[in-house]
Formats: C-alpha cells, structure tokens, sequence
C-alpha cells in the first residue's frame, strides 16, 4: 500500500513541476531519495489561503483536533472510499490536499513505476497541529484506492494518482458537487504505461497505523 516510495530526482529537475515559493533552506538542504519512508518529511504541492507553495510535512497524518500528538496513532494512508467520512480525513479532504511527487512506489518488495521513468504525482491530505504553546506540526497522508489490473496480483490497494494537468482542480479547496467531482480522480488509473521492476526483496517497514 506504497510504504514507500522514490524521489530521486535532483531539484532542478524537480523545480519546473512545482508553483510558488520553495520552503526555507530547501535549496542548499535538498538531496534526492531513493527510498522514502514513513515518518520522514515530503515534500508536497498545496494551495493555501489562495496561494500555490512548496511544503514539507512528515509522513503520518496527524489530524489538528488531537490533543496530544505523543499518544496519537499517525495514519500514513487514507482509503478513497471513506475519506469523505472519517474524522480523522475530512477536514483535511475538503480543505487541504496536496500532491506528492514522487518517481517510483514501493509494493511488496517490487519498484512501481513509470515506463519512461517521469514523474508523477501521489494525491494526498495534509494537515496542521498547532499545540498549547503555538507550536506547529505539519503532516501528510497518500491517499489509496482499488489496485489496477498491474498491482492486483500483488497488493490489495494502491496509492490514487493525480494526472498532470488537474493539478489545480486538485488542489483547490472544494465542497458539495465541486469535491464529489474529484472522486473519479480517486478510481483506479490505467496502467498501460506502467511497470514493475525487480524481484521481490523485503524491507524493514516502520510500524505506523495504516488508516483509521
């Protein structure tokens, strides 16, 4: 269910897919990444107050109305189906999604990714926790959905993926018709132009809860 995913490419090859202002200090501190875990920070696309910007957020949802972020289960994924309706997603599927860039995801021990090896976008929620003393923790989710004919055969879901093109439809705050119009977003992408590479090779996974 894309416990990890690749962000190899280097910023200047990452800069023309990203709009507005790059976060502080990213430009001296970026590398590129192949193997991306949970709890790490991501870099994210989001609209915020009607402004396009470059984010980090670590890995693992945490939803503002927790009290105590110590004792809180961190959700790395949000199922498509229920995210209209869990407490936990939303608000944030509303208000404050995101895109996730990303060149290849990690499923059962077997790299996903693109035949001609662009990049792509991961659709995510974002979220912020400002505690008692103003401190903020910014954090981020991958949405998933039904696997494809491709991931079928190896895992029960996948990440949804947001075609170039709707990223600002995307990214949007929406309610009412306007959010369920970006449902068919969410639905199980072609997989004509995809492959998977490798023998299955394990992992240590993190243990995050998964979704609520």
């Amino acid at each position: 269910m894309c416990g990890q995913f690749s962000l190899a490419a280097p910023l200047e090859s990452l800069r023309p897919h990203l709009q507005g202002p790059l976060p502080p200090g990213l430009e001296s501190h970026y590398a590129p990444r192949a193997q991306v875990r949970p709890g790490e920070p991501l870099l994210i696309q989001r609209q915020e107050h009607g402004r396009l910007e470059v984010a980090l957020a670590l890995w693992g949802l945490l939803p503002e109305w927790v009290k105590d972020p110590a004792s809180a289960h961190c959700c790395l994924h949000a199922r498509a189906e229920t995210v209209a309706l869990k407490p936990s997603f939303r608000g944030a599927w509303r208000h404050r999604r995101c895109l996730i860039p990303a060149d290849a995801f990690w499923e059962k021990g077997r790299w996903i990714r693109r035949r001609d090896r662009e990049l792509f976008w991961l659709a995510g929620l974002w979220d912020r926790w400002i505690g008692p003393d103003g401190s903020e923790l910014e954090t981020c989710c991958v949405l998933t959905t039904a696997p494809n004919a491709l991931l079928a055969p190896i895992h029960r879901r996948m990440p949804a993926l947001i075609p170039a093109g709707l990223e600002a439809a995307w990214l949007e705050p929406a309610d009412g018709h306007l959010l369920r119009a970006l449902e068919p977003l969410l639905l199980p992408w072609d997989p004509a132009d995809w492959q998977v590479d490798g023998q299955p090779v394990a992992l240590d996974q993190p243990q995050l809860k998964l979704d609520f």
